[in-house]
């Protein structure tokens, strides 16, 4: 049993509280602000095509897996893989001012988050395997290393063909810059968000996805060739997940024993550029850091049932998926009037229960820790109130037991059979939720809100202190289906990082670290900044 010291004393340090935030700058130190893109200065470049957007596959008929044929490997599809999961998505001015939007979306638009490409020969991109960066600012890669066909083939032994792999990796600096002590939650968010990003880019190309969970940290920095990372900027390696480019599903089993000594052989190219002129150390964020460095590990944790969703219960929308990849967008605040039906909720629940919608959490290899607890307001023929979504039935005996006696725990009208969707208690809970989520309007304003609450202290335990950031990914692959549930359904949402931790807690009779909220998000009818142009992202 490893040691949780460290990580309950970071999660309870990085805590809001109705009297005290957590640890943070104060102030926007602008001539610090970190680089937004990261770029590898002296690596060759490989510009990607922009793929226009198909209307098909539509939204449902990518998550039930209904595409006839996945795509071939080759420049175009590893284009589209990355514009419909890491790319810009548009250009923001304002007085002056521009920044850019992207596919994947980021805590204060700040992202941390890096990808890498690995894989062997594609037709029309490369004729040796290769390592490179992803560039969203010119949709490129930067290529930092080529390797021998002999590695790639220890590499892919007992994979199916065509298998390549994203590397995912943080910066920290770049979100503790603006959030301090906190900043290291947000980054996971990101990966989360990203993960799912990328597993619906692949749902548009027919293709499915697996996290290569065995690899430890140090495996993953020497893969990625992280391991002389300026300190003031370190960016540490989160996961690699392989990318299986046909319809069947299988365990990904890849010996780890070549990976340090190859990869520390190859040569690497291209210099990181550096993000800020000056760096602030949040030496909370470094300790959290190391104590959840992930030893080697078995193969996967838990592949649970694969990929059979109940799909009958997913909607037969029209909607591309691509169009409502590209529009993704965070609400800046709320009307205060838009409702949705009863049955659009229950769109938005089956879409974040893995057991009826698997294909945004396949790469997820373990059991679904985190739940969600509503606050409804705005919601055609049901009744405002607090609701609780079991999304692992083995959690709803514990959780009974840990929340507030009186709690109703019944099942709403209409609400589909699989669904484990519970009233708690009836009421307005618009004021409840705004000052939890840090006095915010939003919260409150839309049709529904809600807190992520994920089993904390027992997957901990079970499986080490490494796990800690992978609740973060749950929470952060649950806010990427919502986003694009929202656009589907014709609203908007936004994630909230900022809510009061325990007096959320108290709302639903949490007393100890049993679970825990991660992450919140609010959905409803958006107001539009009209002061903004938008451009096209290139």
């Amino acid at each position: 049993m490893s040691d949780h010291k460290n990580i309950f004393q970071y999660h309870n340090n990085s805590k809001h509280h109705y009297h005290s935030f957590s640890p943070s700058p104060g102030y926007m130190d602008w001539d610090s602000q970190p680089d937004p893109f990261r770029k590898y200065e002296g690596a060759d470049t490989i510009s990607l095509k922009k793929i226009p957007q198909a209307e098909r596959p539509f939204f449902s008929e990518a998550l039930k897996g209904s595409l006839l044929d996945s795509s071939q490997v080759n420049f175009d599809s590893i284009s589209q893989l990355f514009y419909d999961s890491l790319a810009i998505s548009a250009w923001k001015s304002y007085q002056g001012t521009k920044w850019a939007l992207r596919v994947n979306p980021s805590s204060g638009n700040l992202h941390p988050t890096e990808s890498y490409l690995i894989s062997g020969p594609i037709k029309g991109l490369t004729n040796s395997p290769i390592i490179s960066h992803y560039s969203p600012l010119n949709h490129s890669l930067e290529i930092r290393a080529s390797f021998p066909d002999e590695l790639w083939k220890k590499i892919v032994k007992g994979v199916p063909d065509n298998t390549l792999f994203i590397g995912l990796s943080s910066i920290y600096w770049r979100e503790s810059w603006k959030y301090g002590l906190r900043a290291f939650r947000y980054c996971h968010h990101d990966i989360g968000h990203a993960i799912a990003a990328i597993n619906f880019s692949c749902a548009c190309l027919g293709w499915n996805t697996n996290l290569v969970s065995h690899f430890s940290t140090k495996d993953l920095e020497c893969i990625l060739g992280l391991v002389n990372a300026n300190e003031n900027e370190e960016e540490v390696a989160d996961c690699i997940i392989a990318i299986i480019p046909n319809q069947w599903r299988s365990e990904i089993n890849i010996s780890n024993q070549f990976i340090a000594d190859d990869f520390l052989k190859l040569t690497w190219h291209g210099l990181p550029n550096i993000l800020s002129s000056d760096h602030v150390k949040w030496g909370g964020i470094q300790e959290v850091s190391k104590s959840c460095e992930k030893p080697l590990t078995g193969s996967n944790i838990n592949l649970g049932g694969g990929l059979k969703g109940l799909s009958d219960l997913l909607d037969n929308d029209t909607y591309s998926l691509q169009k409502a990849i590209h529009q993704r967008r965070s609400a800046v605040s709320m009307d205060k009037k838009t409702r949705i039906d009863r049955s659009t909720l229950y769109q938005f629940l089956v879409k974040v229960s893995p057991q009826l919608n698997p294909t945004p959490f396949q790469s997820l290899p373990w059991e679904p820790q985190v739940h969600l607890g509503l606050f409804i307001h705005r919601v055609n023929d049901m009744p405002a109130g607090l609701y609780f979504l079991v999304r692992n039935k083995n959690h709803l005996e514990e959780l009974r037991n840990k929340f507030k006696k009186e709690f109703l725990w019944e099942k709403p009208d209409f609400c589909p059979e699989d669904l484990d969707l519970f009233l708690l208690k009836g009421g307005d809970y618009q004021a409840i939720s705004k000052s939890v989520s840090c006095g915010q309007d939003i919260a409150g304003d839309g049709c529904f809100s809600l807190g992520m609450i994920s089993a904390f202290e027992k997957p901990l335990i079970q499986y080490g202190s490494w796990f800690y950031p992978r609740l973060f990914w749950e929470c952060g692959a649950i806010g990427q289906v919502l986003y694009l549930q929202t656009e589907v359904s014709g609203i908007r949402s936004t994630g909230i990082g900022c809510f009061f931790d325990d007096p959320v807690h108290d709302i639903f009779g949490i007393e100890d670290m049993s679970y825990q909220s991660l992450y919140h998000f609010t959905i409803g009818g958006p107001v539009e900044d009209k002061r903004l142009t938008t451009l096209p992202p290139y």
